[in-house]
């Protein structure tokens, strides 16, 4: 039986609570106490004001919802003693058909998880897009979160509780995700498309990256737009405007992925849009300006080491020298480019004239913890944080690891350890400012060889430039400084130089706007990564609204997840964003 958000917000308080007493397991205190802020606005306000209850409840209290919970097919779900709401839950995925070995890895699994946590191991088995995790994949999570800190699992379980009681509102309100399920079925479908065997690789002009830009292409066509494939690769659909001489609202991202990346991150920004133009024409609503989606060729640098190279294009600052770059395989930019049947003679013709176009909007998964933490579903970004990249190489003396005295050592990787260290500790002395050494290789290292040689990349980030300059010169400084004292010769080169790109104020202004009418509260936030917007910004004024990212944050990795509930909602403000566009006067 299914009710309306109407009928809700004008029962009395016993009928709402009535109504919600299976939202949350075996705990009408939440709707209890969120009855008095009736009228919700919408069904996003009223899921946030449940949340907030819990939020801003005891410990105890807390403790006692996820302790209400029943452990994931433990003996009450054999013997039939659980909610209406679980026993489908768990059925969903298959948990009432469990082999006898998979019921005992769960028993062993539940028994260590309540040793170590003292509550159940609560997950929305019904997964990110509503169709049920497998077994396997329940196994796997149950595994992986023991390892979690109490305190943190603790959050994840009122995390997992949350997006059970969404998808149980959803189901009594009877609410049809419009635009979510899409978006998660097509990133299922680009996934496909690998570089390699096992996880998601898609480097630039590889097969998996031409035929992913097909597939782009063959959805925008589908959705109404004009449609090509430029001369460096990005994939151009365009809905155009009845108006005359309208100018160009342009969004989108990359399609390229990382090695044994995620699935939603750049591509999030290409097929959302996609799924609202797709709306806008079969209800045959135009805009009052051209609207076009771009899937960005190349931002990752995986397999040429540059990046941005689709949005640099489309800004007429692509460097043609690229061209000579050659991958691992010895093969060049030029080659891959032909072989996929482009003309790299064209690509400066790519480059847009700022006079045509309004600006430029970027929808991405936050790829980080801030708003999975704070609870909320979407942020407004406020700029793009600055970065230096450089690739160091160590030189020392290879000698006897048996017969070398240590103070008589010029040993590179412990030099390099030491500014692992360094890094570490200067990068942690200001806010907005992070520093990574992400790669780190003792070249034909042996067990019993002093090492004479290091590889290490360093990358440094910060909101502020002055900032981000102030820490590079200090770790180089540092580099030296090291290097000198254990008697290690070493040489820099640098990668990447990109400032930090600020949004316009007037754009994040709409899509907060645009926030705040979903139901949620606005909330702005820095993006430490960097996107295709901070490229953009060199043509037109840029903003980026985040989406929530699960599994703690993470991304760049194949546990990288978003729900359907979430993309649906960055849909409808996108889409409500775009109803009420103003461009800058």
């Amino acid at each position: 039986m299914t009710i309306t958000l109407s009928e809700l917000n004008a029962c009395g308080s016993a009928a709402f609570i009535d109504h919600l007493r299976g939202i949350y397991e075996h705990s009408p205190w939440i709707p209890e106490r969120a009855a008095a802020q009736r009228p919700f606005a919408s069904v996003t306000a009223l899921k946030q004001a449940l949340q907030a209850e819990v939020s801003h409840a005891t410990r105890d209290a807390q403790l006692g919802l996820i302790r209400a919970h029943p452990e994931l097919a433990g003996k009450a779900a054999i013997a039939g003693q659980l909610t209406a709401e679980s026993t489908q839950e768990q059925a969903k995925s298959g948990l009432n058909l469990c082999s006898a070995e998979e019921f005992a890895t769960l028993q062993k699994l539940n028994a260590d998880y309540n040793a170590k946590f003292g509550f159940p191991f609560i997950l929305a088995v019904k997964g990110a897009d509503g169709k049920g995790l497998t077994r396997q994949a329940v196994i796997a999570t149950f595994g992986r979160r023991l390892k979690n800190r109490r305190a943190d699992e603790m959050a994840e379980c009122l995390r997992q509780i949350h997006r059970i009681a969404e998808m149980r509102i959803n189901d009594l309100l009877g609410v049809q995700l419009e635009f979510g399920p899409k978006v998660m079925a097509w990133s299922e479908v680009l996934a496909q498309w690998s570089d390699d065997e096992d996880g998601l690789t898609c480097a630039y002009m590889t097969d998996a990256h031409r035929k992913s830009a097909a597939q782009l292409a063959e959805w925008m066509r589908a959705a109404g737009m004009e449609v090509h494939i430029d001369a460096v690769g990005n994939v151009v659909g365009r809905y155009l405007s009845d108006i005359p001489d309208a100018k160009t609202l342009i969004t989108g991202s990359h399609y390229d992925t990382v090695r044994n990346g995620g699935k939603y991150d750049g591509r999030l920004g290409i097929l959302l849009p996609i799924a609202i133009i797709d709306h806008l024409h079969k209800q045959g609503e135009k805009l009052p300006f051209h609207f076009e989606v771009i899937g960005f060729a190349e931002e990752e640098g995986v397999r040429f080491r540059s990046t941005f190279l689709g949005s640099n294009a489309i800004t007429g600052r692509f460097d043609m020298k690229l061209l000579d770059a050659l991958d691992a395989n010895e093969i060049s930019m030029r080659s891959a480019l032909e072989a996929a049947g482009h003309d790299t003679a064209a690509i400066p013709a790519i480059a847009r004239k700022a006079e045509d176009v309004l600006a430029f909007v970027e929808i991405h998964i936050e790829q980080g913890p801030v708003l999975l933490e704070r609870g909320l579903p979407l942020g407004v970004v406020t700029a793009i944080a600055g970065s230096s990249r450089y690739l160091v190489e160590l030189r020392g003396l290879a000698s006897h690891a048996g017969t070398t005295p240590m103070t008589m050592r010029k040993d590179a990787a412990a030099a390099a350890a030491e500014i692992v260290l360094l890094v570490e500790q200067r990068c942690g002395q200001a806010e907005a400012l992070v520093g990574t050494v992400g790669q780190l290789q003792v070249p034909g290292g042996s067990v019993n060889v002093i090492p004479g040689a290091c590889k290490l990349s360093l990358d440094i980030r910060a909101a502020d430039d002055s900032v981000r300059q102030a820490a590079v010169k200090d770790v180089l400084d540092g580099i030296a400084a090291i290097c000198e004292r254990r008697q290690i010769e070493f040489s820099l080169e640098k990668v990447v130089e990109a400032s930090a790109a600020p949004c316009a104020p007037w754009l994040m202004q709409q899509f907060g706007d645009a926030v705040q009418r979903s139901g949620l509260q606005r909330f702005d936030l820095l993006s430490g990564a960097g996107h295709d917007a901070m490229a953009m910004a060199a043509l037109t004024d840029v903003a980026m609204l985040f989406t929530r990212c699960g599994n703690g944050g993470i991304s760049h990795n194949p546990l990288e997840t978003m729900t359907a509930d979430d993309a649906d909602l960055a849909a409808q403000v996108l889409l409500d964003f775009l109803r009420h566009f103003q461009p800058r006067t």
